[in-house]
């Protein structure tokens, strides 16, 4: 069987269990790139993610005598919600091993939909970490390991999303965008519309932090990263699967790579703008639009929005990503005097009257003309940079721009 019938025949087993999600027209989305933008709501899924399809449909299809044996997988966090809830409608055992780094709602999320059908084991600070213990157990206790990507009937299940979006959208599609971590949903879903809607331009989308299959696609071969941005945690492999590389190098037509910044910028857009709530890796293909914005101009795109698993306390980490993508936060090491007058100095002549001082952190030294101040400054125009450096030069204020050095930023600020 081809893997486009293992895909129809997906659909039939998910049938009564995954209910289909909307594809809807976003008209702020569409307004602003001149072409009509629908989103495939895979947000509203019922584990809040499209993973719950791959995890089923593997599942439900093993034998009698394998599901006696239990079962193990490995995630950052989806598939694991998407493995948990098939165990507990299954009433199959699980052993679940997620990264440490995991966001606790993820965790919390893995726990309600499997109940006390699963055991959930941290380890390590990446995906891949988890997966190797995950392997190790399966292999030491013969259990049957569930792939989060890298399997024809995880890919198959993953792959009815595209079913579904041509199911009710008649009108040709001319740009499909779809998010890629291991490559499972990008494979299944462009094999769909190699299947049923081959003129549509297939763009994958990937974290610039982690761009496995872009760099795997550009070399030729599965190749691993040795490091990775974490922070699109849903998206974020230091190697795709073998299958889906296969399949993506043939089926799609680019792909794109994300900064996390522009991530950040576009989950607090759509929850300000939309009361949407993504996850990093569910806004992916949303951030992508600005990347294509004159190819897609006057056509009919569908960005698969993959995703709404988003811990409340990173909030505060993705708008400071937020504003230092968009230019509108900035980090300074500076050289104080140690007098009295000297802070309301910096504020009188160096800031504008926008400027806003968001972090400062100062030890006062004994015997010292001058003292080292981290001093964080948030602006409202991202060209006011240019006089705050020029101010400080003028008024004798030596510094460092922190922004500019991501070790000595990382050190200082964490």
């Amino acid at each position: 069987m081809n893997l486009y019938n293992e895909i129809q025949a997906a659909q039939l087993q998910l049938k009564n269990v995954v209910p289909s999600t909307p594809l809807q027209q976003n008209l702020n989305l569409s307004d602003e790139f001149d072409a009509k933008i629908l989103l495939k709501r895979e947000d509203l899924q019922i584990v809040r993610s499209y993973k719950i399809r791959g995890a089923y449909n593997k599942i439900s299809s093993l034998t009698p005598a394998e599901k006696s044996q239990a079962i193990v997988c490995a995630s950052a966090g989806n598939h694991a919600q998407g493995v948990a809830y098939s165990c507990h409608l299954l009433q199959i055992m699980g052993t679940i091993y997620m990264p440490s780094t995991t966001p606790k709602q993820k965790i919390k999320q893995v726990q309600l939909f499997g109940k006390s059908f699963v055991e959930i084991v941290l380890i390590g600070d990446t995906f891949d970490d988890a997966f190797a213990a995950a392997m190790e157990d399966a292999t030491k206790n013969n259990k049957i390991f569930i792939h989060p990507f890298d399997d024809t009937k995880v890919i198959a299940g993953q792959g009815t999303v595209g079913l579904e979006i041509l199911d009710v959208f008649k009108d040709p599609i001319d740009f499909l965008f779809v998010p890629i971590g291991g490559g499972g949903l990008a494979a299944g879903v462009s094999t769909v519309f190699k299947q049923l809607s081959p003129s549509t331009q297939i763009i994958g989308v990937e974290p610039l932090g982690a761009p496995a299959m872009k760099n795997s696609i550009a070399l030729g071969k599965n190749t691993v990263l040795q490091t990775i941005d974490k922070f699109v945690d849903g998206a974020a492999v230091k190697q795709v699967g073998q299958q889906t590389f296969e399949i993506c190098k043939e089926n799609l037509t680019d792909i794109i790579l994300v900064p996390e910044g522009k991530v950040c910028t576009t989950i607090l857009r759509l929850y300000n703008e939309e009361a949407m709530v993504v996850e990093p890796a569910g806004a992916l293909t949303i951030a992508a639009l600005e990347f294509y914005k004159e190819k897609i101009k006057g056509k009919t795109v569908v960005c698969v929005v993959s995703g709404s698993n988003n811990d409340i306390e990173r909030t505060a980490e993705i708008k400071e990503r937020s504003l230092l993508y968009q230019g509108l936060m900035h980090y300074f090491l500076i050289q104080f005097p140690q007098r009295p007058g000297a802070l309301k100095e910096f504020v009188n002549d160096i800031l504008g009257p926008n400027d806003d001082i968001t972090y400062f952190q100062y030890n006062k030294k004994t015997n010292r003309e001058v003292g080292s101040v981290v001093v964080g400054l948030e602006l409202k125009n991202r060209d006011d940079i240019e006089s705050v450096k020029a101010n400080m030069s003028s008024k004798g204020f030596e510094y460092k721009y922190l922004n500019e050095l991501p070790e000595l930023f990382t050190q200082l600020i964490g």
